[in-house]
């Protein structure tokens, strides 16, 4: 049986250098991320004294592009790695096997590359906008650039230019954590007793459409009265780049009175449930989202929390995300409020390695057109020709 699996492809506008890769997401595993490999293929009339350089870059955007005046930028490039594909300045290097399949394929001008992403490097995050704004949203980028050039740090023209966004991504751990629950107490001036606050969640971990259970019990002991109930969950967001960069958005809430007023000396245990989802916040700005790579699709979703190998060791041009549930108690304009937060992990389950597509079966190519925006096309064929569906270039910046 011949299995096909997808192999993106993108072009430059004079159609002289081709970018071949066997996936667009690069998985961070917290200690090391997967390789980025892949094949450039450079047209053979075009090969004669010139030379040919890949690149992999970290775009952080961290301000509106309507608000750069006056030569202001608000975005960094990073340049994770750098190589010349042509000439070839290091020795034969082991390929991957979908390198070979490729270099097989594809003839003598295809040369292979592979990068190393550092451990470190900040995961894909996207910061969604404003229906009202305009431009590039801010938030963390990666893409591969080849180009034609002197050397590495020379300005590349577009027409020689081909560049493929790629992500970095982070799948939920296999081991369950502790069971997150709190206990929080009140006392009032002037008056006896307390009022005590046990909320705990169902679990630590939660896929993306998952339904979070808030288990509430609430003793009064105290002579006021709990008029209302209030559960929330918030995504705190960090952009490291800034000293005060830290600010959280409720991105689900429920409110109820029922069981509600908590007279003094009764007590209430009762369960509310939320679900964090990307449809429920559509035209929220600030909210976080995974990284984007086409301009529509069913694989946007809330970005998963990040996960970092040591929490003090932050990426400075790094988006950090997480997640907390809230429950307020509202006394009354006298009594104030009484809140508890728990932390929760929300993120994609590891794709079943079953189901993953052998790199050394029949490849299936989509290609990237050079006018439109990035969209996925509707069919993939198993074919022993390449098949090709059109696709979108990325807008470089120079």
């Amino acid at each position: 049986m011949v299995v096909s699996f997808k192999v993106f492809k993108k072009t430059s506008p004079n159609g002289k250098i081709t970018i071949y890769l066997g996936k667009r997401d690069f998985v961070d595993h917290v200690t090391c991320v997967e390789p980025v490999d892949g094949v450039v293929v450079i047209d053979h009339d075009y090969l004669q004294d010139r030379k040919i350089f890949c690149q992999m870059v970290c775009s952080f955007r961290y301000g509106r592009e309507e608000d750069e005046v006056m030569g202001l930028k608000f975005q960094k490039d990073m340049y994770l790695a750098s190589e010349q594909i042509y000439p070839p300045l290091s020795k034969e290097k082991s390929h991957t096997k979908l390198q070979e399949r490729l270099l097989k394929k594809l003839g003598p001008n295809a040369f292979p590359f592979t990068f190393k992403m550092p451990a470190n490097a900040p995961s894909s995050v996207t910061i969604q906008p404003g229906p009202e704004d305009q431009g590039r949203p801010c938030g963390v980028d990666y893409f591969l650039k080849s180009f034609v050039g002197e050397n590495e740090n020379d300005r590349s023209h577009k027409r020689s230019t081909v560049s493929l966004g790629i992500r970095k991504i982070q799948y939920a751990p296999q081991k369950e954590g502790r069971q997150p629950c709190t206990i929080v107490r009140k006392d009032f001036l002037m008056s006896p007793g307390e009022l005590e606050l046990e909320a705990t969640l169902d679990k630590q971990l939660y896929h993306h459409g998952e339904r979070i259970a808030v288990n509430i019990s609430i003793r009064n002991n105290s002579n006021k009265t709990v008029k209302k109930i209030k559960a929330m969950s918030q995504q705190c967001i960090d952009v490291c780049i800034f000293a005060n960069g830290q600010y959280k958005a409720t991105v689900a809430s429920l409110e109820t009175q029922e069981g509600c007023p908590i007279n003094p000396g009764s007590s209430l245990q009762k369960v509310m449930y939320l679900q964090p989802t990307l449809s429920s916040n559509m035209d929220r700005r600030g909210v976080a989202l995974d990284g984007i790579l086409k301009r529509e699709g069913d694989d946007v979703n809330l970005a998963s929390t990040t996960l970092l190998a040591n929490p003090d060791q932050r990426d400075a041009f790094g988006i950090i995300v997480s997640y907390t549930v809230k429950v307020k108690l509202y006394l009354g304009a006298l009594g104030g409020e009484l809140s508890a937060e728990l932390p929760f992990i929300l993120m994609h389950p590891k794709p079943d390695g079953n189901k993953l597509i052998r790199e050394d079966s029949q490849a299936a190519v989509e290609t990237f057109r050079q006018d439109t925006i990035d969209m996925d096309g509707p069919n993939c064929k198993n074919s022993e020709d390449p098949v090709f569906e059109d696709f979108s270039r990325m807008k470089l910046q120079h």
